[in-house]
């Protein structure tokens, strides 16, 4: 059940790299996610492109962080868990991404890194769904409630109807409180605004992410350019303003100097779903035990799906979990 179209808000809006932006600054918890997300997503890509002939553009070029202050810590947490993290000097920054600039200060250089073009990996997974059989994609309508019998929910109420289901997952980014809050739950997460813009460039000026000073560039196969992201607090506003864009603009100049030369082709918003220490909900509900939450991943939707998706549906299934579900259940909400 979507309100809109599957895959159209945070999941489209979103840049795409498939890593947290500086993953040795998160807990166990989101780490834990990420690492089992990111082998996942090549062998992803490739039956998705076999399967609906749409290609998510999965790419695994690396990714340059410049003017790095943690750098120490960094290798550190690359050490412990295997990761090929190396400090670089300014020619090898050169020599990876001409177009650069290689300013001072301690770069890194992670070759493993991928990232994958998010639009099209929502349209594919869309078309993959909507050929499956035992599945019904039910778009354009509206969640307006849960229908409760005895004291368990039964089913949603929509503008079209009601419809009645044994288990219901709520993953509704960051509306997933206020779905919930129909239940008197209270889901501590809530909507955080990211404005980014795009340059379409000359397929190749930039083949890798480059990130610095938490705004990155993301390059795509046919030269469109991604610059992000903005953090607001602005509740469930998504429009786009002048401030952001020049603040964005001066960010993608300073890691691309080249990019002065270039208009801004599209100027965008979205709403992440944040939570506390981004940390996702993922499991039932205490109260309401055949109703699951997949939500409240913040910054790290994409990068975290694969996973936090298989741990759901181990709960679900009651098979032996990917990873231990406990510091995901939403085991301290209460109600109102």
């Amino acid at each position: 059940m979507e309100r809109g179209q599957c895959g159209q808000e945070a999941s489209w809006a979103g840049g795409g790299i498939v890593s947290p932006l500086y993953p040795w600054r998160y807990g166990e918890p989101v780490s834990r996610l990420s690492r089992w997300s990111e082998g996942v997503y090549p062998t992803l890509a490739l039956r998705l492109l076999e399967e609906t002939g749409i290609d998510p553009e999965y790419r695994q070029k690396g990714l340059l962080y410049l003017n790095v202050e943690d750098d120490e810590q960094a290798l550190a947490w690359a050490r412990q868990m295997g990761k090929p993290l190396e400090r670089v000097e300014a020619e090898v920054v050169q020599q990876k991404e001409p177009a650069a600039l290689a300013s001072g200060g301690s770069a890194l250089w992670m070759p493993t890194l991928g990232s994958i073009r998010n639009p099209r990996l929502g349209q594919a997974l869309r078309a993959r769904l909507a050929a499956m059989p035992s599945v019904t994609l039910v778009e354009q309508c509206q969640v307006t409630g849960f229908l409760q019998r005895q004291g368990k929910v039964v089913g949603v109420a929509t503008g079209s109807g009601e419809l009645h289901a044994e288990r219901i997952v709520v993953c509704g980014g960051a509306w997933a409180a206020q779905l919930l809050e129909g239940l008197g739950v209270q889901l501590p997460v809530r909507p955080v605004k990211g404005q980014m813009i795009a340059y379409q460039t000359p397929p190749g000026l930039v083949q890798r992410v480059v990130l610095k000073d938490g705004r990155y560039v993301i390059p795509r196969n046919d030269g469109l350019l991604l610059v992000g992201s903005t953090l607001e607090e602005a509740g469930f506003d998504k429009t786009t303003d002048q401030d952001a864009l020049a603040s964005l603009r001066q960010s993608a100049e300073n890691i691309i100097p080249a990019l002065a030369r270039y208009p801004v082709a599209y100027h965008w918003a979205g709403l992440r779903p944040g939570s506390p220490d981004g940390i996702p909900f993922i499991g039932a509900l205490p109260e309401f035990p055949n109703v699951f939450v997949n939500a409240g991943h913040y910054r790290n939707g994409l990068v975290l799906a694969p996973a936090s998706t298989h741990l759901l549906v181990d709960q679900l299934l009651d098979r032996e979990p990917l990873i231990d579900p406990a510091p995901y259940l939403p085991v301290a909400l209460r109600r109102g």
